[in-house]
């Protein structure tokens, strides 16, 4: 419960971030569609730099320290946003550098998060409780993105970061009232850290359900982030849409996750796992599907629409493919199996940024759009040609961790 209810928090505070960080780069300080895909990539950059030795640390301590640790590093760093701007001193560099360290944090925090989650709750509850985690996850990105949008045009963007700061703060403060034992992993499985690497690796690449998981993700995560590097600029200045009706726009389309993940689970016993990962990952590409045809407008209603569907398939997916990861891979090895994922999907998010923002300057901002678009239709081709479509159930744990 203090798990669930520190996640609602903190992420309710990040989607005051999720919309000011962008408008601060595109409205305040006029940023080219080239320093967005900067912006973009300087984030997730961390995924592939530090992702892979944060999997082998995260296995060799108790995860509930890392967790808090990431929650208050995130808190300070946007801090010095605000206190910039008031001083008059914010620039793009300051920026890249805030939107890399806390892209370091929750590095950590996420590759924590999901290794913790098994240690709190028996292994048939996981699709249960990453379902709950997720609804309420979704929840709270419907309302937040509404009243970040009214506080970015009262107070401005810097200063709406304040808030995210502080819902850090409360997460690391409930996560520090967890009081279940969490038992110290055993040192006798340590070994090299390129060797641990190398087995985290090896438990991803090797394994065919989870090849062709992270092939998908990183394809979608690829292609979204090249929209997405964009979606602000192009909102903005080709479709002119304000702070307030972007924060609406978030705010209707987060709600088709709310409806995924109460569906995810029924879906998975209704027509097998396989099947509701495969059917969801068709569905991705609806959420920016509307930017080839929104008009002034008819923008608002249109990516209202494709993100409420876009979103919901994401939460179906990611539910029962996170399910699926925490089940079949040995405990020891959760850590590692968790940020070689991140490593592979989330990497290609940085290099989606950037070749986002290259084609903007290049082709212009609709032809790039264009082209990530299209792109985004495509990644469940991996799981459709993969063993993953014939599942009904969860494997059992693959102690051997071999496909």
């Amino acid at each position: 419960m203090r798990l669930w209810v520190a996640q609602t928090i903190s992420v309710f505070g990040s989607g005051f971030t999720q919309l000011a960080l962008p408008l601060i780069a595109a409205n305040t300080l006029r940023a080219t569609p080239a320093q967005m895909g900067i912006l973009g990539a300087a984030e997730f950059a961390p995924f592939l730099l530090v992702g892979l030795v944060a999997g082998v640390w995260v296995d060799r301590v108790r995860r509930r320290p890392v967790l808090i640790a990431g929650d208050v590093g995130r808190a300070v760093l946007l801090l010095t946003i605000p206190a910039a701007a008031f001083a008059g001193a914010l620039g793009m560099g300051q920026l890249y550098v805030v939107g890399f360290l806390v892209g370091v944090c929750t590095v950590f925090f996420d590759v924590a998060y999901q290794a913790y989650l098994p240690s709190l709750v028996d292994r048939r509850q996981l699709v249960e409780g990453n379902s709950k985690l997720e609804a309420t996850r979704s929840l709270a990105q419907i309302a937040s993105p509404g009243i970040a949008g009214v506080v970015i045009e009262v107070l401005t963007a810097p200063f709406a970061l304040v808030l995210d700061a502080l819902s850090y703060l409360v997460s690391g403060a409930f996560l520090a009232r967890i009081r279940r034992a969490e038992d110290l992993p055993d040192p006798a499985h340590r070994r090299a850290v390129l060797a641990e690497i190398r087995e985290g690796l090896a438990v991803v690449v090797g394994h065919r359900l989870l090849r062709a998981i992270a092939a998908t993700t990183g394809t979608s995560n690829f292609f979204s982030s090249a929209v997405g590097a964009l979606f602000i600029l192009y909102a903005t200045r080709v479709l002119g849409l304000s702070p307030a009706a972007l924060g609406l726009v978030f705010g209707v389309g987060n709600a088709g996750g709310l409806v995924g993940a109460t569906l995810a689970g029924r879906l998975a016993r209704r027509f097998g796992v396989g099947p509701a990962i495969v059917g969801s990952a068709a569905l991705f590409g609806a959420y920016f599907l509307p930017l080839l045809v929104a008009t002034p407008a008819t923008a608002a209603p249109l990516l209202m629409a494709g993100g409420f569907v876009g979103s919901a398939a994401t939460l179906i997916y990611n539910v029962n493919q996170v399910s699926l990861r925490q089940a079949i891979v040995p405990h020891r090895l959760q850590g590692r199996m968790n940020a070689t994922m991140r490593f592979l999907v989330w990497g290609t998010i940085p290099l989606g940024s950037l070749v986002g923002g290259a084609l903007g300057e290049v082709l212009g901002l609709r032809p790039a759009v264009l082209v990530g678009v299209a792109g985004s239709l495509m990644p469940f081709l991996w799981v459709l040609a993969s063993p993953v479509r014939t599942l009904r159930q969860v494997p059992e744990p693959d102690e051997g961790a071999e496909g």
